[in-house]
């Protein structure tokens, strides 16, 4: 018929031209854009899910795009101003929605729309006609549970913030609303869900993990609350349905949504705005798992080798790949094991100098380090060092975890072989140019020693030039930045 928005021929993408630029004019009908080639139906599906009931659906996946239909407009309305304040991400890919041109989805029944319908089905039958959230409590009905969540954090050895939070929580559906609270000396907070299905989900999967490791415990209970009313967005409270409130001034000079501009994709924790040397390390949450292994670095001296990144980014996890570009050797991509290490590793690393140039570390878009084709060497500016035996955390529970200090002018020296006297370190350490101006052995234990230089920049190029140095007897020296002075 005339008034079919598709035909079954095929034909389905050149209708859409007009749809890349759409006004803002609300519509059921939301275009997503940028999705990852093997995206399935289920997954486009369940970025709408946690707003209202998904009542159509049309991939595009030549172009990697689709078309979702909401049951109503408010359900469309929450779906998409909730996503312009965090991007939904899937497999490390950023996924763009705006309202479509088309009022309602017609679709027809080729092989690609079946499938689509299928899933569809599929969902709803799981979600009993789940109501849109605005403004309406849909939880009660569907599970007699509270989508409102008290979390309290127990052991907080680290900081834990909302966005930290919001980050963790949002991998079981989209958190709507947060506030943090301190409340019998323990950090608290209020978290609310869609529905309370969700809410149940993620209760049974979060109650009584760590979100750092051997730290920071997650102890959930549901809310006597059915909604939160969120005045302010600022680092106690947000509305993420809400983006247009005002912060209050609860901390009016940090700007979180400018801080998300600077570092990265929002979701990705971003760089510690407090990190002096001595704040903590933003650690990314490590037993949940976080996407971010790169980390982007510029400002190296020529003089700086893949090898040289590698044992000294290697104090703080273990480096996969390093990259330095090709055209522009001043800037190099490292690629840790984990989320935790990247993040570690920027921020300890950050400002600090080698070889005269400050660094500056920041998280890296790429999702990996790419590897030069067989024969298309790159002059060795890139390595692979995954199966380095120089890793230092490949041991599950490794002592190495609990000795990681920002980079200071006090090196720690281990596994030192019996013949080795103190001056044989203390040239060992001038050799390279460098000052030292104290050294110790440990009373109890002489395998181990402290190595105190001029700087802690000459400290740096220390620990890169003599970690693993070849001491005899089968020992090779281990370097670490230490705690202690002498």
């Amino acid at each position: 018929g005339s008034d079919e928005l598709f035909s079954s021929n095929g034909n389905d993408s050149k209708k859409f031209k007009g749809d890349i630029r759409s006004p803002g004019i609300p519509s059921r009908v939301i275009h997503m854009r940028k999705l990852p080639d093997d995206i399935n139906e289920a997954e486009v599906i369940s970025l709408g899910l946690s707003f209202g009931k998904v009542t159509n659906l049309l991939m595009l996946k030549g172009k990697n795009q689709a078309f979702i239909e909401m049951n109503t407009e408010d359900a469309a309305q929450a779906m998409v101003s909730y996503y312009a304040s965090v991007t939904p991400v899937i497999r490390n890919h950023p996924i763009f929605l705006q309202y479509s041109n088309h009022q309602e989805l017609k679709t027809d029944n080729s092989p690609n729309q079946v499938r689509a319908q299928a899933a569809l089905q599929a969902v709803n039958v799981v979600q009993t006609g789940g109501m849109p959230m605005a403004g309406v409590d849909a939880s009660a009905s569907m599970s007699g549970t509270s989508p409102v969540l008290r979390v309290i954090v127990e052991n907080l050895f680290y900081p834990v913030t909302l966005d930290v939070l919001h980050q963790i929580f949002s991998k079981f559906g989209a958190v709507l609303k947060i506030i943090t609270f301190t409340k019998n000396n323990q950090f608290q907070a209020l978290l609310q869900y869609s529905d309370g299905l969700t809410a149940q989900h993620t209760k049974v999967s979060l109650d009584g993990q760590n979100i750092y490791n051997a730290c920071c415990t997650l102890r959930i209970n549901f809310s006597k609350l059915t909604s939160l009313n969120v005045k302010y967005n600022n680092d106690k409270s947000r509305d993420y349905t809400r983006p247009d409130l005002p912060t209050g001034d609860s901390h009016p000079s940090i700007d979180h949504q400018a801080m998300a501009a600077a570092f990265g994709p929002p979701g990705i924790i971003s760089a510690n705005p407090y990190a002096g040397a001595h704040a903590f390390p933003p650690l990314a949450p490590l037993t949940l798992g976080l996407p971010l292994t790169n980390i982007g670095l510029y400002l190296l001296s020529l003089r700086v080798t893949p090898q040289c990144l590698f044992i000294l980014f290697g104090v703080y996890g273990d480096v996969m790949r390093v990259k330095i570009l090709f055209n522009k050797k001043e800037n190099a991509l490292i690629q840790m094991s984990d989320g935790t290490q990247a993040q570690l590793a920027m921020s300890h690393l950050n400002g600090q100098r080698l070889h005269g140039t400050a660094l500056r570390v920041t998280l890296s878009k790429h999702t990996n380090v790419q590897l030069p084709r067989e024969g298309h060497e790159d002059q060795g500016l890139t390595k692979d060092y995954s199966n380095s035996p120089l890793h230092r955390f490949k041991k599950p529970g490794s002592k190495n975890y609990s000795n990681i200090f920002p980079p200071s002018a006090t090196l720690h020296l281990s596994n030192i072989p019996p013949c080795v006297v103190e001056d044989d370190l203390k040239m060992l350490f001038a050799s390279s140019g460098a000052m030292v101006k104290a050294f110790k052995f440990f009373q109890k234990d002489r395998k181990m020693a402290l190595v105190q230089m001029d700087s802690v920049e000459e400290a740096i190029e220390s620990l890169i030039k003599f970690h693993n140095h070849d001491l005899g007897e089968n020992h090779h020296l281990r370097v670490s930045f230490s705690k202690s002075t002498i």
